[in-house]
């Protein structure tokens, strides 16, 4: 391994506090079982993109403890080291980045040159990873370091490394496409994949952050809630995410992990074809709409009713919250068809669905519905074919920034615009929010560009909901957090 280069005193080093632990700590122990056993995990979502780090696969590989980019989220949501130990701001469009001692899945070193290389491809890929929506960046090597430079000052630049979408994987993995298998540095080795059915990891012993505990996991994609449900009640896999709110009550409570997150479930409408181009028929839609019904009679108790694109979870956002103005006055529907969907890989999905059917119904809509798995219903609601669409965002996976959402679901160049949404003010709104530094008055800014969103009623929020996982009772370590990245790492353990 190269020896290691220092950039000096000037570099401001984070410190990454312990973080997201359930029932074990973080970290390797060299004094437990040499081989240790494997982990059966068992994921809500298949891969939708053949396990590509640029889209919504994205979260899979960070989550199962594969990938990781230059920076992390700590507990409190600030920037931490990852691939990157330190980090200095040079001026308002520069950035370095001093890289940590570690290798390659495949053996080959994380060199300046590597890291440069794989997010200069995430740069390229299209379409574009949610967290560069609206942004251009350069990197280049220095010694033992790398610098970013963007076209337009960007004061969240450590924020949005941390997104799993822009892991730094090795020069091999780019010979035809961003291929994960082997090429990562995080502590498990993606080594099969079996479709949309199951993958093989292995515990990569050359982790920089240390040896897992875990000699590697068995990963199975079960999109079905109650199956998912039924195999941790079985004894078949070790940990589950997204168990259904109806299946927790089946469950030994000892199997059960909840943690709030700041995941939002909302009605998106399309505004840029069909009924929904008329901001009248939105506002008709988001009065028919009773978010407290959905709470109640779908996640009984799991969620908070909707207030706005971020929830409870993202904690100074209450005391910040505007209401929104300039909103159209409902028409009536008179009969209006419109087409809803969703995706059932979260099993209250399609309960809200119907939910929202009948609730539209009665203020004069006709609506069908259309439910399919996540990896059949993504191209078709980006690309409009629905009216409206209901799905379950975290509002800060992508960046860790509030900022980052509303640019890459709300502008008119946003990746996952489901909503279409291209509004003058709302663009001017989110763009004043993005070019603020200090993180009290950007907060403010993000709230102010809530508010122009939500006036257009192209996104009505109906739940800010929690997570239950299910864990059997000899799993140490799992990790969980509000940000839903991680779910094994090197101290989860059986």
């Amino acid at each position: 391994m190269r020896r290691r280069h220092l950039l000096g005193s000037l570099l401001l080093t984070p410190v990454l506090t312990a973080c997201f632990a359930s029932g074990g700590s973080e970290g390797g122990d060299p004094g437990g079982d040499a081989d240790g056993s494997r982990l059966r995990v068992a994921l809500a979502f298949p891969p939708a993109e053949n396990l590509s780090p640029y889209g919504a696969d994205a979260t899979l590989l960070s989550r199962l403890g594969v990938t990781e980019g230059l920076t992390a989220l700590d507990a409190n949501g600030a920037a931490a080291p990852a691939l990157a130990e330190s980090w200095r701001r040079e001026n308002d469009r520069t950035w370095l980045f001093a890289l940590r001692e570690a290798t390659f899945q495949d053996g080959s070193e994380v060199t300046p040159a590597a890291v440069a290389a794989a997010l200069t491809h995430a740069t390229e890929a299209k379409p574009a990873p949610a967290a560069l929506s609206g942004v251009t960046l350069t990197v280049e090597a220095q010694s033992a370091a790398v610098r970013i430079t963007t076209t337009n000052p960007d004061p969240v630049l450590p924020l949005r490394l941390s997104s799993p979408s822009l892991a730094v994987l090795s020069p091999k993995a780019y010979q035809d496409r961003a291929d994960p298998v082997g090429t990562a540095t995080g502590p498990f080795e993606l080594t099969e994949v079996n479709g949309s059915t199951s993958a093989v990891l292995d515990r990569f012993d050359d982790y920089w952050g240390g040896r897992a505990q875990a000699s590697g996991i068995d990963a199975r994609f079960i999109a079905d809630g109650t199956a998912r449900a039924n195999a941790v009640r079985t004894g078949q896999v070790d940990i589950a995410e997204a168990i259904p709110v109806a299946q927790a009550a089946t469950l030994d409570k000892a199997t059960l992990e909840e943690t709030a997150t700041t995941r939002t479930t909302s009605l998106q409408l399309n505004t840029r074809s069909g009924p929904f181009k008329d901001p009248k028929l939105r506002a008709a839609a988001r009065e028919a709409v009773d978010s407290s019904a959905v709470v109640k009679g779908v996640f009984e108790g799991y969620a908070d009713p909707g207030a706005g694109i971020y929830g409870p979870a993202v904690t100074w956002a209450e005391g910040k919250r505007v209401q929104p103005t300039g909103r159209a006055t409902a028409a009536k529907p008179n009969g209006t068809a419109v087409t809803l969907a969703t995706y059932d890989n979260r099993p209250e999905l399609p309960e809200i669905v119907q939910v929202l059917q009948q609730q539209l119904q009665k203020a004069g809509f006709k609506v069908s519905l259309v439910v399919r798995e996540y990896s059949r219903l993504e191209s078709d609601a980006l690309a409009g074919k629905f009216d409206a669409v209901i799905g379950a965002r975290n509002s800060l996976v992508d960046t860790g920034d509030p900022v980052g959402v509303l640019v890459s679901d709300y502008t008119c160049d946003g990746g996952y615009n489901l909503a279409r949404l291209c509004d003058r003010e709302a663009d001017r709104a989110v763009a004043e929010a993005d070019a603020v530094a200090d993180t009290g008055e950007r907060q403010d800014a993000a709230m102010r560009a809530e508010a122009a969103i939500l006036g257009t009623d192209a996104v009505v929020p109906l739940a800010h909901q929690g997570i239950i996982v299910g864990v059997a009772t000899d799993v140490r370590g799992v990790l969980l957090d509000p940000y839903e990245r991680t779910l094994v790492g090197t101290g989860t353990r059986r």
